[in-house]
């Protein structure tokens, strides 16, 4: 079962793989959004459930017999305001959301007839019916309030809890360390997911209820500049999420052709021409979760000839839902699971193959079976995780559990007047969708603290 590297590897990373017109094939929206007709005839299956499962599996709690019973009676811009009201950035949920985990999991119409009503696709369809519209903007901005919070990080966390708050009447001013503003929305995802630039589109949506400020290329670098943030506002909510990609601890890590995934895809989604980004054209991904199935998937669609995902326990371990390990597979994308990487292989200072071991349970503890196996790479993809990585926190006298910022409930952390939510608080799934109850629940704990305080 073992392989070993040739004397010889030339490493074959090259652009326009494929023929000018095929990128934007490939690169298309993966999940069409729903015709009119569609849509009604998938509303229509609905069965409008008192007390819905699907309502109460959704971290956002969407009403979501109410929405769908808005598009069955083609009120689309009722139905994208009862989204909307629960969840600000509803429509790159519907995007990305694995609702085949939460409420379509739960769909009544699962034992009904082994399919649960397609709810996801159904609020894309309201909600891009309303973005598209000449009048986007359902909501009023509550009277100004004269407080003032800073937001840290233009994520999902951090825009959803922004506009929350400038909807109750706050003045915010949201602070990112990247150029661009929507935090993984905008850099972290695959570009089939949310193809005509839809992260910035939603942005500026957010940006239209007024009473955000937006200030892009700052980065939380010290403990005086949060210092700094506690006395000029009123408030200060932390929504960074993890900055930091975890490394594999292995020989040859430091090899030319070794990438973090969250890097490549990053440049991918910020890439003007896709037929000039270079790809190898063999590619190992080491990890299992959504991550490494963006970057295993995008990197096959660009022109890899082969390529391996490689995790290190079994399929039902892998953080990638089922659906997404069926997306990988169906791109040709190469599932392994069970090896565990021992080192990376090169030559001349590049990757040249990766050598795992294979490995079992034993009284429930991964144990290396004796066997190996290598395969060549010209490129290898890190996707083992990311970390919050930032010295600040720590210097700064927050309490952390897991290397991750620990709060109360409604993302209030041990330091007076300071939250956090999404990635970088401790005890979350790193969902989209959790992130924005992260932002809203703390918002609206924050208001009452303001409110009380007057």
């Amino acid at each position: 079962m073992t392989t070993s590297t040739p004397a010889t590897h030339v490493p074959d990373i090259q652009a326009q793989r494929l023929p000018p017109e095929e990128y934007a094939k490939r690169f298309a929206d993966a999940t069409p959004r729903f015709t009119p007709s569609q849509a009604l005839l998938e509303a229509e299956r609905c069965l409008y459930c008192f007390d819905a499962p699907c309502a109460t599996a959704c971290p956002t709690s969407i009403d979501v017999p109410s929405f769908i019973k808005r598009i069955g009676d083609g009120n689309l811009r009722g139905a994208a305001r009862t989204i909307l009201d629960s969840n600000p950035l509803g429509g790159m949920c519907a995007r990305v959301c694995p609702t085949e985990n939460l409420c379509e999991a739960v769909c009544v119409r699962n034992t009904q007839e082994d399919r649960p009503v397609s709810i996801g696709r159904l609020q894309r369809f309201a909600v891009d019916a309303l973005m598209e519209s000449k009048q986007p903007q359902v909501f009023t901005r509550a009277a100004t309030t004269g407080k003032k919070i800073a937001v840290v990080g233009a994520g999902p966390a951090g825009l959803s809890c922004a506009y929350t708050l400038a909807r109750l009447g706050h003045n915010v001013v949201v602070l990112d360390a990247r150029p661009k503003s929507g935090g993984l929305n905008e850099y972290g995802l695959a570009s089939y997911k949310t193809p005509g630039d839809f992260a910035q589109a939603e942005v500026r949506w957010l940006l239209g209820i007024g009473g955000i400020e937006m200030r892009n290329d700052w980065k939380l670098e010290s403990a005086a500049q949060l210092d700094a943030l506690q006395k000029e506002y009123d408030a200060v909510f932390l929504g960074m999420g993890l900055s930091s990609t975890a490394a594999l601890g292995l020989p040859g890590e430091d090899l030319k052709g070794v990438q973090d995934a969250v890097d490549f895809i990053a440049t991918l989604r910020q890439s003007d021409d896709l037929s000039l980004l270079p790809v190898g054209r063999r590619v190992i991904v080491i990890g299992g979760g959504m991550t490494a199935v963006d970057a295993a998937v995008q990197s096959k669609l660009l022109g890899a000839k082969v390529v391996h995902m490689v995790y290190r326990r079994g399929p039902e371990q892998m953080s990638a839902s089922k659906a997404e390990q069926e997306w990988a597979q169906t791109n040709g994308v190469v599932l392994h699971q069970w090896l565990s990487p021992v080192e990376i292989l090169g030559l001349d200072g590049h990757a040249s193959a990766v050598r795992f071991a294979e490995q079992s349970l034993v009284h429930g503890k991964l144990t290396p079976t004796g066997r190996e196996i290598s395969w060549e790479a010209d490129v290898v993809l890190k996707a083992i995780g990311q970390t919050l990585g930032n010295p600040v926190l720590n210097q700064a006298g927050f309490t952390l559990q897991d290397g991750r910022i620990a709060t109360d409930v409604d993302g209030k952390t041990n330091i007076d007047g300071v939250w956090a939510g999404g990635d970088c608080r401790a005890g979350g799934l790193d969902l989209t969708v959790e992130a924005v109850e992260h932002g809203k629940l703390s918002a609206k704990a924050i208001h009452a603290q303001l409110s009380a305080g007057r």
